[in-house]
């Protein structure tokens, strides 16, 4: 199958001020791109991609005083299955765990293991090591935390939602990936595009997603705590420890988020890689 894909910001700054976006389609996926824009400015900036140590793709810009636009779409073509699904996947002790999964076993900004490790315990102890237990915790976070973009806030943790027990696809994903480490599961943070792919429309204007990742049976698979079913279609941007390590747009100097549109749904073919842009009459392709 395949998905068009993209987003249009507006910014305004007071100064000139430099950018990163973790925006463009993740390495793992980017070979699957069928078609796709330049990367576009209004006005025109040059811009250029590097590599975090997190092998996500990063790109810089250093945007003007005043209004600033930016933007791309591409189509990538996907599998039309859902998530995988592995009943059987287990759990490996930390001892036999590869080295670089390590990394996704311990607290970092937004997980605060140390204070949700007695309740991990407590919650998912007894539950069956693996998949199962997973799947547990993704059932539990789904049910304790009540979704809605009235309740987004930028620094909550995933212990703040534990308490609190409100708020948007970031805070279920940190919290269900601090359980799972909390229970010595690797588990990783991502985000990207997600549609209303064999699922009924969601009225709600369209947005970026996040989820995450753990580590199973010598292999990552997908879980997604805010859905809490398998979902065709996501096409990843980014992966880290938590939110802290793969912020969509970061930048050094205050901005205004003045528009914001995302987009993402099935298209026949590859052809066209981009719906029209609104805010580019006049914008300058940047390779």
């Amino acid at each position: 199958m395949f998905i068009r894909y993209g987003y249009e910001m507006t910014v305004e700054c007071a100064a000139p001020t430099a950018f990163v976006c973790q925006l463009d389609v993740h390495p793992a996926q980017a070979s699957a791109v069928r078609a796709e824009t330049p990367f576009l400015t209004n006005p025109h900036v040059d811009s250029w991609l590097y590599f975090d140590v997190f092998a996500n793709r990063c790109r810089r810009f250093l945007a003007p005083a005043g209004q600033f636009t930016f933007a791309h779409s591409g189509v990538v073509e996907t599998s039309d299955a859902p998530d995988p699904v592995a009943l059987e996947a287990q759990e490996a002790p930390p001892p036999l765990l590869p080295d670089d999964t390590l990394v996704y076993l311990v607290g970092s900004r937004y997980v605060e293991t140390d204070k949700l490790s007695q309740i991990a315990w407590d919650l998912f102890g007894t539950v069956r090591p693996g998949w199962s237990r997973v799947q547990a915790i993704c059932d539990f976070v789904h049910n304790h935390i009540t979704f809605g973009y009235q309740n987004a806030r930028a620094t909550r943790t995933a212990y703040e939602a534990y308490i609190e027990r409100v708020g948007v696809c970031r805070d279920f994903a940190h919290l269900a990936v601090a359980f799972c480490r909390c229970m010595n599961i690797p588990a990783r943070y991502a985000n990207g595009y997600l549609g209303d792919i064999g699922v009924p429309p969601d009225p709600a204007p369209m947005d970026f997603n996040a989820w995450f990742e753990v580590f199973l049976g010598g292999r990552w698979y997908t879980f997604d705590a805010r859905h809490n079913m398998p979902r065709i279609g996501r096409i990843l941007i980014a992966r880290g420890r938590d939110a802290a390590d793969i912020p969509l747009v970061n930048s050094f100097g205050p901005h205004v988020l003045k528009s914001f549109r995302v987009w993402t749904e099935e298209v026949a073919d590859a052809g066209i890689a981009a719906p029209p842009f609104s805010s580019f009459a006049q914008a300058s392709a940047v390779a």
